[in-house]
């Protein structure tokens, strides 16, 4: 968070200047191995996440064991210090750039934008594989799980201004929970860290002990676009549940990729438009009260 000035209109007058406090914005560029890949804007903090995330969701990294070094570049103190990272491969892996270049055409991406520059649909579509049927959870608990994201919403508590997103295990554990001004970059953080504690990884890698739990439910603020199903399916998160709408688009990929989504996920009620299979009637566990 920062501060601004603002002066207030009640209605009859305008008050005087006080002190606001604003959510911060600012660019954030993901480098591979020296090569810029893409440039979004976020919220400063837990950038390797985000950039994790990112980086899987577009294919180009399959697994933390093919991840090197991620850093900050630049000093402490510089000017725009923190707003550049670079992400080097392991050794012997390959981060494959040509999966991002082929599909962008720039590599700006806004705070309100996950798929910018994108030249087809069809790209992103070709890229989620289905989802593997189940679980099955409670139908109650799935249209409550967005409730799990005001308890530690405190950017937005302040400010107004961020979003926020959640992974919830089967058992309704909250395995990771982030803000950002931007929905997919909340998104990103949540999937990158899921991705550094090994419980999320591309398909044709096989689990390693200790087995971490596996993401039943993605919670997101505002509306289920279509590059959050996007990268629910990339995460191989069968269930999306989010406090607003869905797009035509999101619910078309969801459909495709095998992945439940339900939205206007308000008071206990939501719409189920995919994967209504996954949703049973309540069942006994700690999501129920």
């Amino acid at each position: 968070m920062t501060h601004r000035p603002v002066r207030r209109f009640d209605g009859e007058v305008l008050r005087a200047a006080e002190d606001d406090r604003i959510a911060v914005e600012e660019p954030l560029e993901i480098r591979v191995s020296g090569d810029a890949v893409a440039t979004t804007m976020r919220t400063p903090g837990h950038d390797r996440e985000l950039a994790v995330g990112f980086l899987f969701a577009e294919g180009i990294l399959q697994d933390v064991d093919d991840l090197g070094s991620l850093f900050h570049c630049g000093h402490p103190g510089e000017e725009g210090f923190g707003n550049v990272l670079e992400v080097t491969p392991a050794s012997g892996a390959v981060l494959d750039l040509e999966r991002v270049q082929a599909t962008r055409r720039g590599t700006l991406t806004t705070s309100a934008c996950g798929v910018c520059g994108r030249r087809s649909v069809e790209d992103l579509m070709a890229a989620c594989a289905p989802v593997a049927p189940g679980p099955v959870l409670s139908a109650h608990a799935v249209a409550r799980a967005t409730e799990r994201l005001r308890a530690v919403q405190h950017n937005f508590e302040h400010t107004g201004g961020v979003h926020a997103a959640a992974a919830l295990d089967a058992h309704g554990a909250l395995l990771a929970v982030h803000e950002d001004v931007g929905r997919h970059n909340a998104v990103d953080k949540v999937v990158g860290t899921l991705v550094l504690a090994r419980a999320v990884r591309a398909p044709r890698r096989l689990p390693t002990p200790p087995f971490p739990a596996a993401p039943a439910v993605l919670a997101v603020s505002g509306r289920a676009s279509f590059e959050i199903v996007q990268k629910a399916a990339r995460a191989r998160i069968p269930v999306v549940v989010s406090v607003s709408a869905a797009s035509s688009l999101a619910i078309d990929l969801a459909l495709r990729s095998g992945v439940t989504l339900a939205a206007f996920s308000r008071n206990g009620r939501c719409n189920v438009y995919t994967g209504a299979e996954r949703l049973g009637p309540d069942l006994p566990t700690p999501w129920n009260p």
